[in-house]
């Protein structure tokens, strides 16, 4: 578990609470046996969504995502998270008023897709907006950074444009995404996906 990260958890939905390891379908009782697990098994999972990519229809294809990446770990791959998260002490979107996010992320997303495929400012843009509401989200008890890069990566692959926001060669962009999305920097990452696009190495 990382450590800037604080759960609301005391009935222990989500953690065996003599471990601390998050319950998993492969029963591995080790947190660092598990991200070793989690990391190979969904690595998998996204190449055939690379593979076979899906067409974003609203905010529950990102629940649809996250069910296809981790359903040979969490039995509640693609559910809701049923506890509040915070990181480094700023909560993120409390549970109870879920519903709300999803209509605004619903409306940005479909004035993503009125967008023309020209358009690159405005799509970086509203790219950028549609990251930081998802992350402020965070729907999931794990894997919402994964979840969120692939839900971007087949929206603007529906423009036509390829988009890695964790790119294996170039741990730069790694790390302005994060400082982007931790920061709640729309303007740093409409910069940084408007330049992924342009260099055409996205």
């Amino acid at each position: 578990m990382n450590e800037n990260y604080k759960f609301v958890d005391p009935e222990f939905l989500y953690t065996d609470p003599e471990t601390g390891t998050l319950k998993n379908l492969a029963g591995i009782n080790d947190p660092e046996a598990l991200l070793f697990y989690e990391s190979v098994v969904v690595a998998k999972r996204l190449q055939e969504l690379y593979d076979n990519p899906i067409q974003i229809k609203g905010v529950q294809s990102l629940f649809e995502i996250h069910r296809h990446l981790f359903q040979d770990v969490y039995v509640w791959a693609g559910e809701e998270r049923k506890v509040e998260i915070a990181k480094e002490g700023n909560p993120f979107f409390p549970t109870k008023h879920f519903d709300h996010a999803f209509k605004y992320i619903d409306s940005l997303i479909s004035d993503f897709k009125k967008l023309s495929e020209n358009d690159l400012e405005n799509i970086a843009r509203k790219l950028a907006e549609i990251l930081d509401a998802v992350n402020h989200l965070h729907p999931f008890r794990e894997g919402n950074g994964r979840s969120q890069r692939e839900f971007i990566r087949l929206l603007a692959l529906e423009k036509g444009i390829k988009l890695n926001l964790n790119p294996p060669d170039d741990q730069n962009v790694y790390e302005r995404y994060m400082q982007g999305t931790i920061h709640g920097d729309i303007n740093g990452l409409a910069d940084l996906i408007l330049e992924l696009i342009k260099n055409g190495n996205a």
